[in-house]
Parts: structure tokens; sequence; C-alpha cells
């Protein structure tokens, strides 16, 4: 039912945590369905599939194409490549860069995580009529303050 009062901010940002919960733990369900290694989570997955589409990425602008820390791509990389899913390799351009890119070990994982993933959002929005999921993606798109067409938000 949609509320007669205007919910607070507060009350909103709590109902992001909860759904934003929920929608993690579908998630997680459907990778271990998969049968998806745990130490592949949902952010690890993201990190992955930004490497798998370009090919070979140097580490710090996949930090920046992400907008997260270089050490927390540096920390992503050292965990990933013990389980041999990236490797590092040296920048042809700059002596001093190092790329990364995905081993073939990864590929069949990464197809698994994108069927969880279809599964989830299959559960997860269901329901929703697509007018709904249009009005919805308009909301997360002002949320997230995205102006412009973002190839990350799609």
């Amino acid at each position: 039912p949609i509320p007669t009062e205007i919910p607070t901010p507060e009350y909103l940002l709590m109902i992001l945590f909860k759904t934003t919960h929920y929608i993690h733990s579908q998630f997680e369900s459907n990778l271990s369905a998969q049968s998806v290694p745990t130490y592949l989570t949902g952010p690890r997955m993201r990190f992955l599939q930004y490497i798998s589409e370009a090919g070979k990425i140097r580490m710090s602008d996949l930090a920046a194409k992400i907008g997260i820390k270089k050490r927390t791509v540096t920390q992503f990389v050292d965990a990933l490549e013990k389980e041999n899913i990236v490797v590092r390799i040296p920048d042809p351009n700059d002596r001093r860069a190092t790329l990364v890119q995905i081993t073939d070990t990864a590929v069949p994982i990464i197809k698994k995580t994108e069927d969880a993933m279809i599964l989830a959002a299959e559960k997860v929005l269901d329901s929703f009529p697509s007018e709904s999921r249009s009005y919805l993606l308009y909301l997360l798109y002002q949320l997230a303050d995205v102006k412009e067409s973002n190839d990350d938000m799609n």
C-alpha cells in the first residue's frame, strides 16, 4: 500500500537499508545455489565484471572507474589472485603500471554469478510492472545523482 503520510528521510533510509539487505540476501542465496565460491562476494563480482569487460585494465584506472580506493583494488586483486581468478601483468606502455585481467578459470564462475544475478533480479522484481521498473530506475538515478548516461548504472 502507498503511504498516505510523507515519510521522514530517516525512515526512507532505513527502508533502503532493509531493501538492500533483502536484495543482497537473494543474490547471495542464488550464488550459493550456483555453487559459486564464498570468497566471490557481490562487490568482488562487480569488480570482476569491470575487468572482464575491459579485457585488461590498469589497477589505477579500475579504482577510478568503480569509484573505490586504490588500496581496495589492491586488496581485491591480492585475494582474487590467490584464488587464480585474476592475474597481474606488466603494462607494456608504462613499466610503473600494472594491468589486471581475468584468468580462464574465472570465466565459468563469472557466468554462474551472472545467472545468479538474473535469478535474484527476477525474484525481487517479478511483481513490478514495467512502468514501475522504469520509475524505480528514475528514482534510483536521482538518489545516486546520475545526471547523464552512466555506464556504471546501466
